[in-house]
């Protein structure tokens, strides 16, 4: 998005440009990422800055998917796909679409539990010839066994489909939606994968499950997690390092400062460094929660007097206390499972409650 600010009459506008999510350069559905140059202010993400993902061609993204889809096949198994509504889903669709049409994979059932993702394929499919491989969606869209579930009904009854079968869910980071409840189904099955085609910020359940956690808390129940998962990021809505710095170096010259945003600390350190030698260091800003700046024919500066952010900065994109209670709930609950009796469960369960009990000083026990 690019932005245009009067200055004095007579001057030319100030130029902002805002890159919102730069898809990677090999995107099913729309054209590679462009934009103008010689801007004032640059505001690019950097959720993918420390990351060089694997080169790959529409015919290479299609064969690592089949090669998942055929690794998660099990007679009483299901492949839960993680999935945000618009865009992510369609591709999917066309991709196992084109797979199943080309005898590449069998006929699989596939579900996409999304009311939004459905509402969505249907502008997809309504606009399919303004789009580059509107084709490839049209022939995915036609598969015999694919199905949309639109009521509540028709998606609690996905819980008792029989054979292999794929199911498309929102959300993307399985931290609302539909997919938790497949997931309360589905995690504590080793008949069963989850496969993940895109980003999981730090917190979500998407990445404690990435992060190889052995059980999880989904709304307020505990599950063992024996599913197999998986991740295949060709389908992300973002560029990988590379492809975000060359962007950034064709919208060059640049008159004041890039600011790096949308990014952990990671992606923001390694976008920057690729950048070393291309823009002056002293002009790549890295901002923070709620910090503001006023943007000037000489600058960009610091907005001061401003209230105290919401969280410091060491702590944004970061676990929290209430990531510790989780875990620690679930290691209490298998410290308690693993006890041999009821006695050694008595004599854990009474060492937790001693921990909390206050001293004489009012304190709790730290050991």
């Amino acid at each position: 998005m690019e932005i245009e600010v009067a200055r004095a009459e007579g001057s030319v506008p100030m130029r902002i440009l805002v890159s919102a999510d730069i898809g990677p350069d090999c995107k099913l559905m729309h054209a590679d990422p462009e934009g103008p140059s010689g801007v004032d202010y640059l505001i690019c993400e950097s959720t993918y800055g420390n990351v060089d993902r694997m080169d790959a061609s529409d015919a290479a993204r299609r064969a690592l998917l089949r090669e998942e889809v055929r690794a998660a096949v099990h007679p009483n198994g299901a492949l839960l796909i993680p999935s945000f509504a618009v865009e992510r889903a369609q591709e999917l669709i066309s991709d196992i679409g084109r797979l199943i049409a080309e005898g590449e994979l069998p006929d699989i059932p596939i579900y996409v539990d999304s009311p939004l993702a459905s509402k969505a394929t249907k502008v997809f499919a309504k606009h399919h010839r303004e789009l580059e491989e509107g084709a490839v969606l049209m022939q995915g869209l036609r598969a015999r066994n694919l199905h949309f579930t639109e009521t509540r009904e028709q998606s609690m009854a996905l819980d008792d489909v029989r054979g292999f079968h794929i199911v498309i869910a929102a959300s993307g980071m399985c931290d609302a939606g539909r997919i938790r409840h497949r997931l309360k189904n589905w995690l504590w099955r080793d008949a069963a994968t989850v496969l993940f085609t895109g980003y999981q910020a730090e917190g979500t359940l998407g990445r404690i499950l990435q992060n190889g956690a052995r059980s999880v808390r989904i709304q307020g129940e505990e599950f063992a997690v024996r599913a197999r998962i998986r991740s295949l990021d060709l389908y992300s809505g973002h560029a990988d390092g590379p492809e975000l710095a060359d962007w950034i170096k064709a919208r060059l010259p640049l008159t004041h400062d890039l600011f790096l945003v949308h990014g952990e600390q990671d992606g923001i350190e390694g976008l920057a460094t690729r950048l070393e030698g291309v823009i002056n260091a002293a002009h790549i800003v890295r901002p923070v929660l709620d910090e503001g700046f006023d943007l000037t024919d000489a600058g960009a500066s610091r907005v001061t007097g401003r209230s105290s952010p919401r969280l410091p900065a060491e702590r944004v994109a970061r676990l929290d206390w209430h990531n510790d209670v989780s875990g620690l709930l679930l290691d209490i609950s298998d410290a308690l499972a693993a006890s041999p009796d009821e006695k050694q469960r008595a004599v854990v369960i009474r060492r937790l409650r001693a921990a909390l009990e206050p001293d004489a000083a009012g304190r709790q026990h730290t050991r």
